[in-house]
């Protein structure tokens, strides 16, 4: 006696009968003349398929360079709330793949720098974006904060003066290689 198969939770089945045809027969009904959904998907036009750019866009889809622009401000926005100091934005699309920008701030205490970091998160959590993680708010001499395409360091200037991550990234000044 074969045994019989337990119907898939996300397609219910109805129960075959021993000597009825091996195929499954869905709930819904199928025309004897229908395409099954392959066919179907593959049949229709290319542009048909999907909604214009504009379509989605009004409905509040963004493209990734609004929504790279809407993260950028929304972090610049909550980093001037906070009076960090000596912001400094730089572009590391060419330099990396861990991130399209860097923000790098500082604060004037530890504590400023754990309260600006977490306005930061604070800010970007309520404007839909969420942080994948954020390192050093226990000790607050430097605080990252990763945000996927952005990252953003809140540093003390001493923290700052001394690992030189903008001489490290910033690739903008023409440097001189002595060989």
């Amino acid at each position: 006696m074969p045994l019989e198969k337990k119907p898939s939770r996300s397609k219910p089945h109805k129960k075959v009968e021993e000597g009825a045809a091996s195929a499954p027969v869905s709930r819904s009904k199928q025309s004897a003349g229908a395409k099954p959904r392959a066919a179907r998907k593959s049949s229709a036009p290319s542009g048909a398929a999907g909604k214009s750019s504009t379509t989605q866009r009004a409905r509040g889809v963004q493209t990734p360079a609004a929504a790279r622009a809407a993260l950028k401000s929304v972090i610049l926005g909550a980093l001037d709330d906070m009076k960090a100091l000596e912001v400094k934005v730089l572009d590391v699309r060419g330099l990396t793949d861990i991130a399209d920008y860097m923000v790098i701030a500082s604060g004037t205490s530890d504590r400023h720098v754990r309260s600006v970091a977490q306005r930061v998160v604070e800010k970007t959590k309520e404007a839909g974006y969420r942080p994948h993680g954020c390192e050093g708010l226990k000790d607050g001499d430097w605080v990252l904060i990763d945000l996927h395409e952005m990252i953003v360091h809140v540093m003390l200037p001493r923290v700052r003066e001394f690992y030189g991550l903008e001489k490290l990234w910033d690739m903008s000044a023409k440097r001189v290689v002595r060989a």
